[in-house]
């Protein structure tokens, strides 16, 4: 999905930080594609034994992934089960949670910031790679409440965006993925995987699909989309008979938790 170049764009953004519990190093690079639209954000001091990294794989325009940058961390934050100690609760809420603040005419606005235009006949946001500083980690966001105006029957965003993410606290690893971006952890030498691909085929993505009212073709939903879940593609969101994790294609994150070796 989306437009190639001739040769790849290989400047690389890179990063590191640290402190008193991890040290961590990040770099990107836009490749193949005609613009950036993955993103990422890392937050070593989410909280005071905390620490966020969420890597965020555009598809079809990039204001998706960059609003996962943005708000999915402050989600998990201002999450009732993570203050009671529950973050898997959280972490599913947090994605979820961006399916629907995406929505309508404040969902709208915010994703035509994070663009760079918006197509006037048809309404859909057209989107560097891009990371929320980390002074921003802890701001407060408001209940996104809904608003009267001319976008407020907005569906949301027809993009979308993988969300691999991975939060440490304690001694305490926590993995969660919607889509296939991977997590791989290193053990004793040996490439250990805390993720899955969520690709049509399988077994369980395919039932629910289909049950959902959708097909595959050459691999894809619907013939198109080569991932099944992912956050965005609200295209394929729109049973409003289902709740949001039976959708044709859901923003439910598999989570994986376990030790931090």
């Amino acid at each position: 999905m989306g437009v190639y170049l001739s040769t790849p764009k290989t400047e690389k953004f890179s990063e590191d930080g640290e402190n008193g519990r991890v040290r961590f190093g990040l770099s990107s690079m836009q490749g193949w594609r005609a613009t950036m639209e993955d993103a990422h954000a890392a937050y070593p001091d989410l909280d005071s034994n905390t620490s966020f990294f969420g890597v965020y794989d555009g598809h079809g325009g990039k204001v998706v992934a960059k609003f996962c940058a943005k708000f999915l961390h402050q989600q998990v934050l201002k999450s009732e089960s993570y203050a009671a100690g529950d973050i898997v609760t959280s972490v599913k809420k947090a994605f979820f949670r961006m399916d629907e603040m995406m929505r309508g005419q404040r969902g709208w606005r915010e994703l035509a910031v994070l663009g760079d235009k918006i197509n006037k006949f048809t309404g859909m946001i057209e989107g560097l790679i891009w990371s929320p500083r980390g002074a921003d980690a802890n701001e407060r966001v408001d209940e996104w409440a809904f608003e009267e105006g001319p976008h407020s029957d907005f569906s949301g965003p027809t993009c979308g965006s993988t969300a691999c993410v991975a939060i440490i606290r304690n001694n305490q690893l926590l993995v969660a993925n919607a889509g296939d971006s991977r997590c791989v952890i290193s053990k004793r030498g040996q490439a250990c995987n805390l993720s899955r691909d969520h690709k049509p085929d399988l077994e369980a993505e395919k039932e629910r699909i289909i049950k959902a009212g959708g097909f595959i073709h050459a691999g894809r939903v619907n013939g198109s989309l080569n991932l099944a879940r992912a956050i965005g593609d609200m295209e394929f969101k729109q049973n409003k008979f289902l709740p949001a994790e039976k959708q044709i294609v859901t923003a439910n994150p598999d989570i994986n938790v376990g030790l931090h070796v």
